[in-house]
Protein backbone atom coordinates (compact mmCIF):
# COMPACT_ATOMS: atom_id res chain seq x y z
CA UNK A 1 0.00 0.00 0.00
CA UNK A 2 1.22 3.40 -0.53
CA UNK A 3 0.20 6.71 -0.22
CA UNK A 4 1.76 9.58 -1.62
CA UNK A 5 0.94 13.46 -1.50
CA UNK A 6 -0.38 15.38 -4.21
CA UNK A 7 -1.77 18.72 -2.86
CA UNK A 8 -0.83 20.42 0.49
CA UNK A 9 -1.88 24.25 0.33
CA UNK A 10 -3.39 25.75 3.49
CA UNK A 11 -5.58 23.41 4.83
CA UNK A 12 -6.28 21.34 1.65
CA UNK A 13 -4.90 18.03 0.99
CA UNK A 14 -4.66 15.72 -1.53
CA UNK A 15 -3.37 11.69 -1.60
CA UNK A 16 -3.05 9.23 -4.33
CA UNK A 17 -3.16 6.26 -2.39
CA UNK A 18 -2.43 2.98 -4.43
CA UNK A 19 -3.07 -0.98 -3.79
CA UNK A 20 -0.75 -3.46 -5.78
CA UNK A 21 -2.94 -6.12 -7.38
CA UNK A 22 -0.80 -8.62 -5.51
CA UNK A 23 -1.93 -7.34 -1.96
CA UNK A 24 -5.05 -7.34 -3.33
CA UNK A 25 -5.18 -10.69 -3.99
CA UNK A 26 -3.73 -11.64 -1.14
CA UNK A 27 -6.65 -10.12 1.19
CA UNK A 28 -9.33 -11.29 -1.05
CA UNK A 29 -7.54 -15.01 -0.75
CA UNK A 30 -7.70 -14.52 2.84
CA UNK A 31 -11.07 -13.16 3.41
CA UNK A 32 -12.15 -16.86 1.51
CA UNK A 33 -9.76 -18.88 3.78
CA UNK A 34 -11.60 -17.37 6.78
CA UNK A 35 -15.26 -17.99 5.13
CA UNK A 36 -14.04 -21.56 3.58
CA UNK A 37 -14.82 -23.62 6.82
CA UNK A 38 -18.66 -22.64 7.56
CA UNK A 39 -19.12 -22.73 3.60
CA UNK A 40 -21.75 -24.93 2.25
CA UNK A 41 -22.29 -25.95 -1.54
CA UNK A 42 -24.36 -28.80 -2.90
CA UNK A 43 -21.60 -31.78 -3.66
CA UNK A 44 -19.35 -30.91 -1.27
CA UNK A 45 -19.37 -30.87 2.57
CA UNK A 46 -19.19 -28.17 4.80
CA UNK A 47 -15.70 -26.36 4.72
CA UNK A 48 -15.05 -28.54 2.10
CA UNK A 49 -15.57 -26.13 -1.04
CA UNK A 50 -12.37 -25.89 -2.97
CA UNK A 51 -10.54 -22.43 -3.05
CA UNK A 52 -10.77 -22.01 -7.01
CA UNK A 53 -14.78 -22.49 -6.48
CA UNK A 54 -15.34 -20.68 -3.69
CA UNK A 55 -13.68 -17.42 -5.89
CA UNK A 56 -15.70 -18.21 -9.14
CA UNK A 57 -18.74 -17.91 -6.94
CA UNK A 58 -17.79 -15.22 -4.31
CA UNK A 59 -14.65 -13.92 -5.72
CA UNK A 60 -16.25 -10.54 -7.21
CA UNK A 61 -18.27 -9.69 -3.81
CA UNK A 62 -15.22 -10.51 -1.91
CA UNK A 63 -13.08 -8.63 -4.38
CA UNK A 64 -15.23 -5.26 -3.54
CA UNK A 65 -15.05 -5.55 0.54
CA UNK A 66 -11.15 -6.52 0.32
CA UNK A 67 -10.88 -3.43 -1.57
CA UNK A 68 -12.99 -0.86 0.76
CA UNK A 69 -11.33 -2.41 3.92
CA UNK A 70 -8.05 -1.67 2.61
CA UNK A 71 -8.55 1.73 1.62
CA UNK A 72 -10.63 2.62 4.47
CA UNK A 73 -7.67 0.80 6.63
CA UNK A 74 -4.88 3.00 4.55
CA UNK A 75 -6.97 5.94 5.50
CA UNK A 76 -7.32 5.56 8.86
CA UNK A 77 -3.13 4.78 8.82
CA UNK A 78 -2.79 8.18 7.17
CA UNK A 79 -4.69 10.49 9.90
CA UNK A 80 -3.25 8.82 12.86
CA UNK A 81 0.11 8.93 11.12
CA UNK A 82 -0.51 12.51 9.85
CA UNK A 83 -2.35 13.75 12.80
CA UNK A 84 -5.03 15.46 10.08
CA UNK A 85 -7.91 15.80 11.22
CA UNK A 86 -10.70 16.34 8.25
CA UNK A 87 -13.18 19.41 8.57
CA UNK A 88 -15.85 17.17 6.49
CA UNK A 89 -15.84 13.44 5.01
CA UNK A 90 -12.96 12.85 2.61
CA UNK A 91 -13.87 13.32 -1.12
CA UNK A 92 -12.69 9.82 -2.27
CA UNK A 93 -13.07 8.83 -6.36
CA UNK A 94 -10.86 5.94 -8.20
CA UNK A 95 -8.77 7.18 -10.88
CA UNK A 96 -8.10 4.13 -13.06
CA UNK A 97 -12.08 3.76 -14.35
CA UNK A 98 -11.28 1.14 -16.57
CA UNK A 99 -9.99 -1.34 -13.69
CA UNK A 100 -10.20 -4.71 -14.58
CA UNK A 101 -9.06 -7.87 -12.01
CA UNK A 102 -5.13 -7.85 -11.92
CA UNK A 103 -4.72 -4.20 -12.22
CA UNK A 104 -3.13 -1.69 -9.23
CA UNK A 105 -6.20 0.23 -7.41
CA UNK A 106 -5.79 4.07 -7.32
CA UNK A 107 -7.62 6.24 -5.50
CA UNK A 108 -7.82 10.26 -5.23
CA UNK A 109 -8.29 10.83 -1.76
CA UNK A 110 -9.04 15.24 -1.12
CA UNK A 111 -10.02 17.08 2.30
CA UNK A 112 -9.84 19.99 3.80
CA UNK A 113 -7.87 19.27 7.57
CA UNK A 114 -9.12 21.08 10.48
CA UNK A 115 -7.28 24.10 11.41
CA UNK A 116 -4.72 24.69 14.25
CA UNK A 117 -6.45 26.96 16.96
CA UNK A 118 -4.87 29.35 19.29
CA UNK A 119 -4.97 29.37 22.69
CA UNK A 120 -7.07 31.76 24.34
CA UNK A 121 -6.43 33.68 27.82
CA UNK A 122 -10.11 33.49 29.14
CA UNK A 123 -9.35 35.69 32.39
CA UNK A 124 -8.43 38.76 30.03
CA UNK A 125 -11.76 38.42 28.92
CA UNK A 126 -13.83 41.46 30.53
CA UNK A 127 -18.12 40.18 31.09
CA UNK A 128 -21.16 41.76 32.64
CA UNK A 129 -23.82 39.87 34.19
CA UNK A 130 -26.76 41.80 34.46
CA UNK A 131 -28.54 41.09 37.41
CA UNK A 132 -32.63 41.13 37.95
CA UNK A 133 -34.82 41.14 41.14
CA UNK A 134 -38.25 40.20 40.97
CA UNK A 135 -40.05 43.21 42.76
CA UNK A 136 -43.48 43.08 44.07
CA UNK A 137 -44.96 44.67 40.87
CA UNK A 138 -43.55 42.20 38.56
CA UNK A 139 -45.02 39.70 41.42
CA UNK A 140 -48.09 41.01 42.02
CA UNK A 141 -48.87 41.22 37.81
CA UNK A 142 -47.86 37.24 37.32
CA UNK A 143 -50.87 36.27 40.44
CA UNK A 144 -53.14 38.53 38.76
CA UNK A 145 -52.38 36.40 35.29
CA UNK A 146 -52.80 33.72 37.18
CA UNK A 147 -55.98 34.37 38.51
CA UNK A 148 -57.17 35.49 35.07
CA UNK A 149 -55.91 32.45 33.62
CA UNK A 150 -58.30 30.45 35.93
CA UNK A 151 -61.39 32.09 35.82
CA UNK A 152 -64.96 30.56 37.12
CA UNK A 153 -68.12 30.79 34.61
CA UNK A 154 -71.44 32.18 36.19
CA UNK A 155 -74.81 31.73 33.85
CA UNK A 156 -75.40 35.01 32.43
CA UNK A 157 -78.84 36.67 32.53
CA UNK A 158 -81.79 34.41 30.86
CA UNK A 159 -81.74 35.50 27.26
CA UNK A 160 -78.58 36.94 27.15
CA UNK A 161 -76.16 35.71 23.81
CA UNK A 162 -72.61 34.57 23.88
CA UNK A 163 -69.28 36.68 23.47
CA UNK A 164 -66.05 35.89 22.76
CA UNK A 165 -64.83 34.42 25.73
CA UNK A 166 -67.91 33.36 27.35
CA UNK A 167 -68.40 29.40 27.99
CA UNK A 168 -71.19 27.59 26.36
CA UNK A 169 -72.67 24.40 26.70
CA UNK A 170 -73.49 22.38 24.23
CA UNK A 171 -74.76 18.97 23.18
CA UNK A 172 -73.62 18.47 19.50
CA UNK A 173 -73.76 15.56 16.89
CA UNK A 174 -71.70 15.64 13.83
CA UNK A 175 -71.85 14.08 10.02
CA UNK A 176 -69.82 14.37 7.39
CA UNK A 177 -72.13 13.35 4.01
CA UNK A 178 -75.25 12.65 6.53
CA UNK A 179 -72.88 9.70 8.29
CA UNK A 180 -72.65 10.21 12.17
CA UNK A 181 -68.71 9.52 12.69
CA UNK A 182 -66.50 8.32 15.85
CA UNK A 183 -65.39 10.81 18.14
CA UNK A 184 -67.92 13.86 16.43
CA UNK A 185 -70.65 13.92 19.55
CA UNK A 186 -70.52 15.09 23.13
CA UNK A 187 -72.97 16.09 25.71
CA UNK A 188 -72.64 19.18 27.92
CA UNK A 189 -69.48 19.96 26.86
CA UNK A 190 -68.03 23.25 27.97
CA UNK A 191 -66.80 25.04 25.23
CA UNK A 192 -65.04 28.51 25.74
CA UNK A 193 -65.55 30.72 22.59
CA UNK A 194 -62.11 31.96 21.37
CA UNK A 195 -60.22 29.46 22.69
CA UNK A 196 -59.39 27.86 19.40
CA UNK A 197 -60.18 24.20 20.91
CA UNK A 198 -62.44 23.09 18.36
CA UNK A 199 -62.25 23.28 14.22
CA UNK A 200 -61.30 26.08 12.32
CA UNK A 201 -64.90 28.45 12.18
CA UNK A 202 -66.66 26.24 14.54
CA UNK A 203 -66.81 28.42 17.77
CA UNK A 204 -67.09 31.53 15.56
CA UNK A 205 -70.59 30.50 14.61
CA UNK A 206 -71.24 30.09 18.11
CA UNK A 207 -71.04 33.42 18.94
CA UNK A 208 -74.26 35.54 19.50
CA UNK A 209 -76.31 32.52 20.59
CA UNK A 210 -78.88 31.85 23.63
CA UNK A 211 -79.25 29.11 26.29
CA UNK A 212 -82.00 26.86 24.51
CA UNK A 213 -80.78 27.54 20.66
CA UNK A 214 -80.63 24.88 18.26
CA UNK A 215 -78.24 25.11 14.95
CA UNK A 216 -76.40 23.75 12.55
CA UNK A 217 -72.78 24.58 12.84
CA UNK A 218 -70.54 23.97 9.16
CA UNK A 219 -67.35 23.66 9.16
CA UNK A 220 -64.14 21.89 6.67
CA UNK A 221 -61.63 19.48 8.28
CA UNK A 222 -58.15 20.69 7.93
CA UNK A 223 -56.29 19.12 4.96
CA UNK A 224 -53.37 17.89 7.78
CA UNK A 225 -56.24 16.86 10.57
CA UNK A 226 -54.97 13.65 12.59
CA UNK A 227 -58.08 11.46 11.34
CA UNK A 228 -57.59 10.75 7.56
CA UNK A 229 -61.09 9.82 6.94
CA UNK A 230 -61.75 13.12 8.06
CA UNK A 231 -59.02 15.50 6.89
CA UNK A 232 -60.65 18.04 3.85
CA UNK A 233 -64.06 16.95 4.66
CA UNK A 234 -66.89 19.36 5.18
CA UNK A 235 -68.67 18.58 7.95
CA UNK A 236 -71.80 19.61 9.85
CA UNK A 237 -72.68 20.18 13.77
CA UNK A 238 -75.99 19.94 15.31
CA UNK A 239 -75.60 21.71 18.18
CA UNK A 240 -78.43 22.27 21.15
CA UNK A 241 -76.92 25.18 23.39
CA UNK A 242 -78.33 24.59 27.23
CA UNK A 243 -76.45 27.22 29.13
CA UNK A 244 -74.39 30.76 28.51
CA UNK A 245 -71.89 31.98 31.11
CA UNK A 246 -69.35 34.50 31.77
CA UNK A 247 -65.63 34.67 33.06
CA UNK A 248 -65.40 35.46 36.32
CA UNK A 249 -61.60 36.38 36.91
CA UNK A 250 -60.48 34.51 40.39
CA UNK A 251 -59.81 35.52 43.15
CA UNK A 252 -55.89 35.91 44.54
CA UNK A 253 -56.65 34.08 47.50
CA UNK A 254 -55.33 30.55 49.74
CA UNK A 255 -57.92 28.83 47.14
CA UNK A 256 -55.94 29.62 44.07
CA UNK A 257 -52.61 29.25 45.55
CA UNK A 258 -53.63 25.69 46.17
CA UNK A 259 -54.92 25.32 42.60
CA UNK A 260 -50.89 25.71 41.64
CA UNK A 261 -50.00 23.63 44.33
CA UNK A 262 -48.95 25.98 46.54
CA UNK A 263 -50.27 25.95 50.61
CA UNK A 264 -51.28 29.84 50.57
CA UNK A 265 -50.63 32.95 48.55
CA UNK A 266 -47.65 33.69 50.55
CA UNK A 267 -46.31 30.14 49.15
CA UNK A 268 -47.54 31.11 45.69
CA UNK A 269 -45.77 34.39 45.53
CA UNK A 270 -42.45 33.04 47.06
CA UNK A 271 -42.86 29.98 43.94
CA UNK A 272 -43.59 33.31 41.51
CA UNK A 273 -40.91 35.05 43.05
CA UNK A 274 -38.58 32.00 42.21
CA UNK A 275 -39.61 31.46 38.65
CA UNK A 276 -39.55 34.81 37.53
CA UNK A 277 -35.87 35.06 38.73
CA UNK A 278 -35.02 31.72 37.35
CA UNK A 279 -36.64 33.68 33.95
CA UNK A 280 -34.46 36.91 34.51
CA UNK A 281 -30.78 35.24 35.06
CA UNK A 282 -31.95 32.35 31.80
CA UNK A 283 -32.54 35.64 29.30
CA UNK A 284 -29.19 37.68 31.19
CA UNK A 285 -27.22 34.30 30.40
CA UNK A 286 -28.17 34.85 26.94
CA UNK A 287 -27.13 38.52 27.10
CA UNK A 288 -23.68 37.48 28.60
CA UNK A 289 -23.03 33.99 26.09
CA UNK A 290 -23.48 37.11 23.17
CA UNK A 291 -20.81 39.59 24.96
CA UNK A 292 -18.68 36.55 25.10
CA UNK A 293 -19.04 35.05 21.58
CA UNK A 294 -18.41 38.74 20.69
CA UNK A 295 -15.68 38.94 22.13
CA UNK A 296 -13.87 35.70 21.49
CA UNK A 297 -14.73 36.38 17.57
CA UNK A 298 -12.49 39.58 17.91
CA UNK A 299 -9.73 37.97 19.77
CA UNK A 300 -9.30 35.01 17.54
CA UNK A 301 -8.43 34.23 14.31
CA UNK A 302 -7.68 31.64 12.04
CA UNK A 303 -8.01 30.10 8.61
CA UNK A 304 -11.04 28.48 7.79
CA UNK A 305 -12.12 25.33 6.32
CA UNK A 306 -13.81 26.45 2.92
CA UNK A 307 -16.62 23.90 2.60
CA UNK A 308 -17.83 24.11 5.75
CA UNK A 309 -18.00 27.72 5.30
CA UNK A 310 -19.86 27.06 2.05
CA UNK A 311 -21.72 24.51 3.83
CA UNK A 312 -23.10 26.55 6.36
CA UNK A 313 -23.30 29.82 4.09
CA UNK A 314 -25.70 27.85 2.26
CA UNK A 315 -27.70 26.35 5.46
CA UNK A 316 -28.28 29.71 6.79
CA UNK A 317 -29.52 31.05 3.26
CA UNK A 318 -32.42 28.35 2.82
CA UNK A 319 -33.45 29.19 6.65
CA UNK A 320 -33.61 32.91 5.55
CA UNK A 321 -35.50 31.87 2.45
CA UNK A 322 -38.03 30.32 4.58
CA UNK A 323 -38.76 32.33 7.23
CA UNK A 324 -39.55 34.72 4.28
CA UNK A 325 -41.73 32.75 2.98
CA UNK A 326 -43.40 30.69 5.62
CA UNK A 327 -45.90 29.18 3.82
CA UNK A 328 -43.05 27.30 1.28
CA UNK A 329 -42.43 24.02 3.91
CA UNK A 330 -41.03 21.65 1.25
CA UNK A 331 -37.93 21.79 -0.74
CA UNK A 332 -39.46 22.49 -4.13
CA UNK A 333 -38.43 26.08 -4.71
CA UNK A 334 -35.82 27.84 -7.09
CA UNK A 335 -32.98 27.78 -6.24
CA UNK A 336 -31.39 29.83 -3.01
CA UNK A 337 -28.12 32.42 -3.99
CA UNK A 338 -25.50 32.21 -0.93
CA UNK A 339 -24.54 35.81 -0.96
CA UNK A 340 -21.36 37.40 0.72
CA UNK A 341 -23.43 38.74 4.01
CA UNK A 342 -24.70 34.78 4.13
CA UNK A 343 -20.86 33.66 4.05
CA UNK A 344 -20.02 36.50 6.40
CA UNK A 345 -21.80 35.05 9.26
CA UNK A 346 -21.43 31.61 8.82
CA UNK A 347 -17.28 32.32 8.95
CA UNK A 348 -18.33 33.86 12.46
CA UNK A 349 -20.05 30.45 13.21
CA UNK A 350 -17.95 28.17 12.11
CA UNK A 351 -14.80 30.09 13.34
CA UNK A 352 -16.78 30.28 17.20
CA UNK A 353 -18.02 26.69 16.41
CA UNK A 354 -14.01 25.19 16.08
CA UNK A 355 -13.15 27.36 18.70
CA UNK A 356 -15.50 25.99 21.28
CA UNK A 357 -15.22 22.22 20.22
CA UNK A 358 -11.56 22.89 20.51
CA UNK A 359 -11.67 24.18 23.72
CA UNK A 360 -14.49 21.28 24.85
CA UNK A 361 -11.54 18.46 23.22
CA UNK A 362 -8.83 19.99 25.42
CA UNK A 363 -10.68 20.06 28.30
CA UNK A 364 -12.52 16.50 27.40
CA UNK A 365 -15.78 18.27 28.41
CA UNK A 366 -18.38 15.99 27.62
CA UNK A 367 -22.55 15.41 27.23
CA UNK A 368 -23.19 12.70 29.63
CA UNK A 369 -25.98 10.20 29.21
CA UNK A 370 -28.26 11.69 31.75
CA UNK A 371 -27.99 15.05 30.26
CA UNK A 372 -28.11 13.59 26.36
CA UNK A 373 -31.58 11.55 27.78
CA UNK A 374 -33.30 14.54 29.80
CA UNK A 375 -32.83 17.01 26.80
CA UNK A 376 -34.72 14.00 24.65
CA UNK A 377 -37.12 13.72 26.87
CA UNK A 378 -37.91 17.35 26.88
CA UNK A 379 -38.42 17.41 23.00
CA UNK A 380 -40.44 14.30 23.35
CA UNK A 381 -43.07 16.41 25.41
CA UNK A 382 -43.71 18.26 22.51
CA UNK A 383 -45.06 14.93 20.66
CA UNK A 384 -47.99 13.64 22.89
CA UNK A 385 -48.97 10.39 22.77
CA UNK A 386 -45.96 9.62 20.54
CA UNK A 387 -43.26 10.40 23.12
CA UNK A 388 -41.81 6.96 22.66
CA UNK A 389 -42.00 6.75 19.25
CA UNK A 390 -39.60 9.84 19.15
CA UNK A 391 -37.29 8.84 21.83
CA UNK A 392 -37.11 5.56 19.54
CA UNK A 393 -36.56 7.26 16.31
CA UNK A 394 -33.61 9.99 18.22
CA UNK A 395 -31.86 6.48 19.65
CA UNK A 396 -31.17 5.20 15.50
CA UNK A 397 -31.07 8.32 13.94
CA UNK A 398 -27.38 9.92 14.30
CA UNK A 399 -28.09 13.38 13.01
CA UNK A 400 -30.84 13.87 15.49
CA UNK A 401 -28.48 12.87 18.26
CA UNK A 402 -26.30 15.39 16.74
CA UNK A 403 -27.98 18.21 16.91
CA UNK A 404 -29.80 18.10 20.15
CA UNK A 405 -26.44 17.50 21.76
CA UNK A 406 -24.33 20.06 19.98
CA UNK A 407 -26.19 22.78 21.97
CA UNK A 408 -25.65 21.18 25.44
CA UNK A 409 -22.10 20.52 24.83
CA UNK A 410 -22.02 24.11 23.38
CA UNK A 411 -23.67 25.72 26.73
CA UNK A 412 -20.97 23.30 28.85
CA UNK A 413 -17.73 25.08 26.82
CA UNK A 414 -19.45 28.32 27.42
CA UNK A 415 -20.04 27.90 31.48
CA UNK A 416 -16.48 26.41 31.27
CA UNK A 417 -15.56 30.06 30.10
CA UNK A 418 -17.51 32.21 32.36
CA UNK A 419 -16.01 30.19 35.24
CA UNK A 420 -12.25 31.70 33.95
CA UNK A 421 -13.59 34.90 32.93
CA UNK A 422 -13.61 38.29 34.28
CA UNK A 423 -16.90 38.85 35.43
CA UNK A 424 -18.72 41.78 36.97
CA UNK A 425 -22.64 42.03 38.18
CA UNK A 426 -24.89 44.68 37.36
CA UNK A 427 -28.55 45.05 38.61
CA UNK A 428 -30.79 46.87 36.36
CA UNK A 429 -34.29 46.04 36.47
CA UNK A 430 -36.75 44.01 34.01
CA UNK A 431 -37.00 46.77 31.43
CA UNK A 432 -33.10 47.25 30.63
CA UNK A 433 -33.14 43.62 30.59
CA UNK A 434 -35.43 43.27 28.02
CA UNK A 435 -33.70 45.83 25.82
CA UNK A 436 -30.87 43.80 25.82
CA UNK A 437 -32.52 40.49 25.33
CA UNK A 438 -34.01 42.43 21.71
CA UNK A 439 -31.23 44.27 20.99
CA UNK A 440 -30.11 39.72 20.58
CA UNK A 441 -32.58 39.57 17.61
CA UNK A 442 -31.04 42.88 16.06
CA UNK A 443 -27.78 41.74 15.63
Amino acid sequence: MQVTETLNEGLKRGYTITLSAGELEAKVQEKLAEAQPSVEMKGFRKGKVPMALLKKQFGPRVMGEAMQEAIDGAMSKHFEESGDRPAMQPEMKMTNENWKEGDDVEVAMSYEALPEVPEVDFKKIKLERLVVKAGDAQVDEALQSLADSAPSYEDRRKGSKAKDGDQVTIDFVGSVDGEKFDGGAAEDYPLVLGSGSFIPGFEEQLVGVKAGDELEVKVSFPAEYQAKNLAGKDAVFACTVKAVKEPKPAEVNDELAKKYGAEDVAGLRAQITERLENEYKGAARAVMKRSLLDALDKEVSFELPTGLVEAEAGQIAHQLWHEEHPDEHGHDHPEIETTDEHRKLAARRVRLGLLLAEIGRKQEIKVTDQEMTQAVLNQARQYPGQERAFFDYVQKTPEVRQQIQAPIFEDKVVDYIFELASVTEKTVDKEALQKAVDALDDE
